[in-house]
């Protein structure tokens, strides 16, 4: 069964970049990345950026034009560079896989990386 692992968070002021990276670890039949998440405390948890299968991205307006999300499906990583970055961005961020198995979706969260955004 695969794991999924996030990394790249941390302290940053505001107008600084990150690049936070997400792991699968393990073989996985059918299973696929689909995007960035971000929960800031006392709030409910959003999606920041989705990316298909056939590669087409969304992006949440708050993000739209600081944010980049990307993967390398040979390396089974999913990225996200996050430029431009305001205060209002601090939060975990998560990163989300799905695996389709009999129609049914299995869904696989890493335990998140803590981005910090403040002078």
């Amino acid at each position: 069964q695969g794991q999924v692992a996030e990394s790249g968070g941390g302290l940053v002021q505001p107008g600084g970049s990150l690049r936070l990276s997400c792991v699968l670890a393990g073989s996985i039949f059918s299973i696929s990345p689909t995007g960035w998440y971000r929960q800031a405390p006392g709030k409910e948890r959003e999606l920041v950026a989705r990316i298909r299968t056939d590669g087409r991205t969304n992006y949440a307006d708050s993000v739209k034009g600081r944010f980049t999300i990307s993967r390398d499906n040979a390396k089974n990583t999913l990225y996200l560079q996050m430029d431009s970055l305001k205060p209002e961005d601090t939060a975990v961020y998560y990163c989300h896989w799905q695996q389709i198995v009999a129609g049914s979706i299995i869904h696989y969260w890493g335990q998140g990386t803590q981005v910090t955004v403040s002078s």
